[in-house]
């Protein structure tokens, strides 16, 4: 029997974990090696899920493991009942499962339902069995309009999003050509995906976060957009192949699998929309849990603007009486160190933004890495280098926050496999500081910040709704039951009253009499 901790359950028996549980991302192939081969496994995240459990985080995400020919790293799925021999053994994914819920933590991972792999055998059979075969309706084909495509749609990672066969037909596939799109009009996609998710969750898993869960459904008759630039209208605009009504009746059907099944499993929401009511769909009773909140992820480092999108989030999700979610880097993004503007500076702008996300009122997300304080990582040899988005901008490319952890500060290998072992991107031998081990020998480091931070956020439990403060230009105020949250956000010490005693500061504020001086980029919890 599992032994999921850290759970209270209300009069009806439901937990509601997920509505302010702390989830971490794993990305798998970069998270620890565990037989030797430089690239991260399942053995290796087997070996690490105590760490996990003593940072204090509720569950983990897990990125694709699927057998792939990885053009996108996984999320290009050619068996979605399988497990890629890189990452190991199906044995080895039930092994993790039950090994996390003995420690008291739940494993979701992802399904990557828009498309597949250009070597999944459903796409094989539809490129053999040819134009007007039953094989090709499980997929988008069509006819072009003489030597172009059917219609002007462009691909997330740059160029036309349709390919053309040699018989003379064009597929559809909104990200790399490796990834044709399904046909979520067929009836036996349905029926096959929803296999898939019984597959996994007899398998233990306690839920799922749904890749491009905007995708699927396309408007009738493939319209034109009828405007270039298509990935800058995303999450802005109305776009003929996202966001469409119809998925709203996939992810319905997906609910009611999810629970016909015990302890609460769960749907995380990858959803861009063009209005916070529509994203609000996604999380609707009936739908899914929690969808990402990318409008905070992108907040420019500005109180002005770091209000605006928590009134937002709380509201959009307070339509339908989801939690909000909030997540500060993922494994497409550029690390938030970075994005704060690197350094010493982002560095301590990112201690303080993770002590305002913790008290903030939802479910919290965090990425590998983020709680070691890890910068994005620049200047990787060209030949390692395969992310597909970069064929849209050389710049664009995900690899620099995908750089494998540093556990102990031993180079090259920085203990991610075994000792003296090169990782399958190089990690930079000024990491030896910011390992794991390193960290948890220095007192005030990020590593501990996010534990002790973690810790106090579990031993508070429900604090209740948000209530803003009034407080100084380029601050921040606000109190949840008995914590009160201070942020400064500007470049130099504010001075405010001391709102109680101090249980926790990104850098300690100095006493001055029955007023404090608020350091530079700080956030302090009051009591």
């Amino acid at each position: 029997m599992t032994e999921l901790a850290h759970v209270e359950r209300d009069a009806s028996g439901v937990t509601g974990w997920w509505r302010d549980a702390v989830i971490y991302e794993v990305y798998l192939r970069s998270f620890a090696d565990g037989n030797g081969d430089g690239v991260g496994d399942l053995l290796g995240l087997r070996g690490r899920l105590r760490y996990l459990a003593d940072l204090g985080v509720d569950a983990i995400w897990v990125t694709p493991f699927y057998p792939s020919p990885m053009a996108d790293f996984g999320y290009d799925v050619a068996d979605h009942r399988d497990v890629d021999p890189i990452f190991g053994t199906l044995a080895d994914a039930k092994a993790v499962i039950d090994d996390a819920h003995r420690l008291g933590l739940r494993v979701i991972m992802d399904v990557v339902p828009n498309h597949t792999s250009d070597r999944h055998a459903w796409f094989r059979q539809a490129v053999a069995a040819g134009p007007g075969s039953p094989e090709r309706e499980r997929y988008v084909f069509r006819e072009g309009r003489g030597e172009l495509p059917p219609n002007d749609w462009e691909s997330v990672f740059g160029g036309p999003a349709w390919t053309r066969l040699p018989d003379g037909q064009w597929y559809l596939h909104l990200f790399a050509p490796e990834q044709p799109d399904l046909n979520w009009e067929h009836p036996e996609v349905h029926a096959d995906f929803a296999g898939v998710l019984r597959f996994w969750l007899d398998l233990g898993v306690d839920g799922f976060r749904v890749d491009v869960a905007h995708g699927m459904v396309k408007a009738e008759g493939l319209p034109d957009v009828g405007r270039p630039g298509h990935v800058q209208l995303i999450g802005g605009d109305v776009l003929p192949f996202f966001d469409q009504d119809g998925v709203h009746e996939i992810h319905r059907s997906w609910r009611a699998i999810l629970d016909s099944y015990e302890g609460e499993r769960i749907g995380v929401a990858e959803a861009w929309a063009p209005t916070p009511e529509r994203l609000a769909r996604y999380v609707r009773p009936d739908e899914l849990h929690q969808a990402f909140n990318f409008h905070f992820l992108n907040t420019p480092w500005d109180a002005g603007r770091f209000r605006d999108a928590i009134d937002e989030s709380l509201a959009t999700t307070a339509l339908v009486g989801a939690p909000a979610t909030w997540v500060l880097s993922n494994h497409d993004v550029k690390r938030h160190v970075t994005r704060y503007g690197g350094g010493e500076t982002g560095l301590r702008r990112a201690r303080a933004a993770a002590l305002l996300m913790l008290a903030l009122p939802g479910s919290v997300y965090l990425y590998q890495g983020e709680e070691l304080g890890l910068p994005e990582v620049s200047g990787l040899p060209e030949e390692l280098l395969r992310d597909p988005q970069r064929l849209r901008a050389p710049d664009s490319g995900r690899d620099g926050c995908r750089v494998p952890i540093p556990w102990a500060d031993l180079a090259p290998g920085f203990g991610f496999g075994f000792p003296w072992e090169e990782s399958w991107l190089p990690i930079p031998g000024s990491w030896g500081p910011l390992s794991v081990g390193s960290q948890l020998r220095t007192p005030g480091s990020t590593l501990r910040l996010y534990r002790k931070a973690l810790r106090i956020r579990r031993e508070l439990g429900d604090l209740g709704s948000l209530t803003w403060l009034d407080a100084p230009d380029g601050t921040l105020a606000f109190t949840r039951g008995d914590l009160t949250c201070t942020v400064n956000m500007t470049g130099r010490p504010v001075e405010v009253p001391a709102p109680g005693e101090v249980v926790l500061a990104s850098a300690e504020p100095s006493p001055l009499g029955a007023r404090v001086l608020l350091e530079p980029d700080s956030t302090v919890w009051w009591r």
